[in-house]
C-alpha cells in the first residue's frame, strides 16, 4: 500500500460544539457535518466502538493477535482514539489503518484541541500525537495500538486481501459523496476484509445496503444512536443475498 505526505488542501471547515458537549467540524461547501449535531462523540461511540469493536475484542479468535481495523475517514481523529481507549482497557492490541483524503490543517487541529485538553492525560497528549503523526509509516501511539495515516482516496488504494477484522465507514452522507457509496468501493472493501469481518456505518439508507448485499456483504438494522433511529452493521460471509 502506497502512501504520501499531504498536497492538497482540503475544504474549509469549522469547529461547531454538539448536544453533547463534544466538537466536530462543519464544511460550509457541503453543508456537512463531520458528526451527528445530536453529539459526535456519543454518535461514534454508539456505531463504531458498541456495535463494531467491542464485539471483536471480547471474541477468542482474536484474542492472539491484534484486531485490524480500517476507517474510512479518518477526520478528526475521534474513532480512533475511542477505539485506543477501549482497547487499552481490555488490553486488546489494535493494527490501525485510517484512510483520509483532506487531512486537517494545524489551525484546525488547535481548534479542536482544547475538548482534549478538558479530557486530560494521556488524551490531550495522544490527540496533539495522532494528527502529528507522518503519513505512511506505522506509528505506535502506545504500546499495543499502532496507528498508520494513508492519504489517499479509497478507490486509489490497494488495500491487502482478506486482512481487516473491521472497517469503519465513516465517509460523508451518499448525497455528499455518492462516489464513495457504490457496490464497487464495497465489493473492494469486501476483498479487503478477513473472513466474518464486520462492517458498521451510521447510515442506514436502503440503497446503501442493496449495494453492501450485491458487493457480498450480509447486513442487519441496528437501533441508531441519538438523534438516528437506525444504523448499520454488515458481515462479511457467504456471497448470497443477506437479511436486512
Amino acid at each position: 500500500m502506497t502512501d504520501q505526505e499531504p498536497s492538497q488542501e482540503g475544504p474549509k471547515v469549522e469547529v461547531r460544539v454538539t448536544a453533547d458537549g463534544s466538537a466536530t467540524l462543519f464544511v460550509p461547501a457541503l453543508n456537512e457535518h463531520y458528526h451527528s449535531q445530536h453529539g459526535a462523540r456519543q454518535e461514534s461511540a454508539h456505531v463504531f466502538i458498541r456495535h463494531g469493536l467491542m464485539p471483536l475484542l471480547e471474541a477468542a479468535a482474536v484474542a492472539s493477535r491484534p484486531v485490524r481495523i480500517l476507517e474510512i475517514g479518518l477526520g478528526t481523529g475521534l474513532n480512533a482514539l475511542l477505539t485506543l481507549e477501549a482497547s487499552q482497557a481490555t488490553g486488546a492490541r489494535v493494527e490501525y489503518d485510517g484512510l483520509e483524503t483532506f487531512p486537517l490543517l494545524p489551525a484546525v487541529v488547535a481548534g479542536l484541541q482544547p475538548e482534549w485538553d478538558q479530557r486530560g492525560t494521556p488524551l490531550r497528549k495522544l490527540f496533539a500525537e495522532l494528527h502529528a503523526a507522518p503519513w505512511g509509516p506505522p506509528v505506535a501511539l502506545l504500546p499495543g495500538f499502532v496507528l498508520r495515516k494513508l492519504h489517499q482516496p479509497l478507490q486509489e488504494a490497494n488495500l491487502p486481501a482478506h486482512y481487516y477484522d473491521l472497517i469503519y465507514f465513516d465517509a460523508f452522507a451518499p448525497e455528499k459523496q455518492p462516489e464513495l457509496w457504490t457496490e464497487a468501493v464495497f465489493a473492494q472493501l469486501h476483498y479487503a476484509a478477513a473472513p466474518g469481518a464486520v462492517l458498521v456505518s451510521y447510515c442506514a439508507q436502503g440503497q446503501f445496503r442493496r449495494h453492501l448485499r450485491a458487493a457480498g456483504w450480509m447486513t442487519e438494522r441496528l437501533p441508531g444512536p441519538p438523534g438516528k433511529r437506525e444504523m448499520t452493521r454488515a458481515v462479511k460471509g457467504v456471497t448470497e443475498r443477506g437479511s436486512d
